[in-house]
Parts: C-alpha cells; structure tokens; sequence
C-alpha cells in the first residue's frame, strides 16, 4: 500500500512543479482533460503536501517495516493528514466552481478512499507500545493537580484560544453579519471568499469536527485516565498540519485570484495567527508521546 502511495506522491510532486512552471512536459495533458481543478492554488499546495511530506512518511514507515519496528505513530500521523487532504479537496470539488469540470477521472479517488479506510483500520488494531512506567509512578503523575502542571495549563490555555478561532473563521464563512466577521473576510482573509470553495469547506470541517475534538482534548488534559488521546492526538495533528500548510499556502500562491489573495499589510499577522493555530495541536501529540504516564489508564 504505501509502495503504491509513494508512486502517487511523486506524481503529485511532478504535477505541482510543472504547474509552477519549474518543469514541463510531463502532466499538462492529464490535468488539463482529466483534473483541471488540480491547476488552483490549492490543488498545487497539496500536490506539494503529497509529495514531500507524505512521501517522507511512506519512505519512513516502509523503513520500520523492514527492520520490524513499530510505525503505528507515523501511520496515524499520515492518516490525519492524508483523510484531511482527500476530504476538503472532494468536497471542494463537488461544491465549488469546478464542479462541471468533474471527469472519469474524478473516479480515481475512490479506491484511494477504500483503501485509506483499510490502513486506517490496521493501523488502531495494532498494539500499542506501552512505555515502561511502573505503576507508582502513574499514580503519582495522575495524582497532580493542574496548578502542578504548567505546562498543561499552557497547553490548555493555548487551545481554548484555537478553539475560539476556530469558532470565529466559521462563522465568517457562514456569511455571520456582524461588523468583525465582515471586516476579517475583507481585510485579513479574503480567501475564504474564493468560490473555488476549498476554504470554505476547510473552515466548516474545522468546526464540527476539529472544534469538539478541541473541547475533548482540554477534557483530557484536566481529568487522568483518558487512554484514547494519545492517538487521536496523533491524527488531528496530521490533519491540522495538512490543513493549516494548505491553507496558507493557498492564501499565498500567485494562482490564487488577486481580490482572494492575502494582504501585504496583514501577512505577518495572517502568518502568526495561522501557525500558532497549527503549533497547538503539534505540541499536544508531543506532550501525549513525551509523558504519557498521565493517560495511562490507573
């Protein structure tokens, strides 16, 4: 599976170069007949994505599987990140100016989804490996109070802002009709605008889906015992990360109609603002890998 995945990496790597105009020659045919919607900003992002980061993991996990290691945490880091891209770029397509240009060839993507459900099936039943903690030690990491953790209380606070944001960019692209949601669409990101409808999607699946796991998350870091975080920390990273990358730099890329294109004047708080967004979820899978004896179940 990931032989064949790494094979798709390289072809996304060949369509985003030669989409940027660094090469030439090899893609133009299939995506101009096959997958047009593949020339957007955001289908060059991650392309991009695809072929650097997924690809390293493909190459990693193939790696641990030689030499009989574990690759359950880069697998479930790969799943977030690859079920994020595949997600908003479908729907994008379904629902956004591209939709006429939908082909045969929107088809492949089908068996990619079948076959990312099997691994994501195998990568959750294999075992975990269990860090070697004796049980005092558990019970006298679960036995902290969060005055005795400030570096959760950091973490928490950090995504209670995430949260809030998360919050305030959905309901500016669910057309919410007051001043400051008008104001930040016009002036910090007029992407969320572009009818490619990419962003917009990103930004609903933000809110019902990455917002509640954000509550679960500030649930998990207050209260001991919650074994299912470290996991589910690891896919959200993967698909915050995917997401944020994508976002931005479909924000950026000089594809991207200019009324739609990010401010001079704001890019370093766009950029601030957005990383900071996606560093929250980094820090809290490597909080979960780095100290687990607090999730351990007692």
């Amino acid at each position: 599976v990931f032989v064949v995945f790494s094979f798709t990496s390289i072809v996304d790597l060949i369509i985003s170069l030669e989409e940027d105009g660094y090469i030439s020659g090899f893609m133009e045919i299939y995506v101009t007949e096959g997958e047009p919607y593949l020339r957007t900003a955001h289908g060059i992002v991650i392309c991009y994505w695809d072929g650097v980061i997924h690809y390293g993991l493909y190459l990693a996990m193939i790696t641990a599987i030689s030499h009989r290691k574990s690759y359950r945490n880069l697998g479930l880091f790969w799943l977030g990140s690859v079920t994020m891209s595949i997600v908003v770029f479908l729907l994008g397509n379904l629902i956004g100016k591209h939709s006429s240009d939908l082909s045969p060839a929107f088809l492949l993507n089908l068996p990619y989804i079948l076959i990312l459900i099997w691994a994501g099936t195998r990568l959750f039943q294999q075992p975990k490996a269990l860090p070697y903690l004796s049980p005092e030690k558990v019970a006298e990491e679960q036995h902290k109070h969060l005055y005795q953790r400030p570096q959760d209380v950091g973490l928490i606070l950090l995504l209670l802002l995430t949260a809030a944001f998360t919050f305030f960019r959905g309901m500016v692209v669910l057309d919410c009709p007051a001043d400051s949601c008008f104001e930040y669409i016009y002036q910090h990101e007029p992407y969320l605008r572009d009818p490619v409808a990419y962003p917009k999607v990103q930004m609903l699946i933000y809110m019902f889906y990455v917002l509640p796991f954000f509550c679960l998350c500030i649930y998990g870091l207050v209260l001991p015992g919650c074994s299912w975080l470290p996991d589910w920390s690891l896919v959200f990273a993967g698909a915050v990360a995917q997401a944020q990358f994508s976002h931005v730099g479909s924000s950026l890329h000089p594809r991207t109609p200019f009324p739609y294109q990010t401010p001079e004047d704001v890019w370093w708080s766009f950029l601030l603002t957005n990383v900071l967004y996606a560093l929250g979820p980094q820090l809290l899978a490597f909080r979960c890998l780095r100290c687990p004896a607090f999730f351990l179940p007692a």
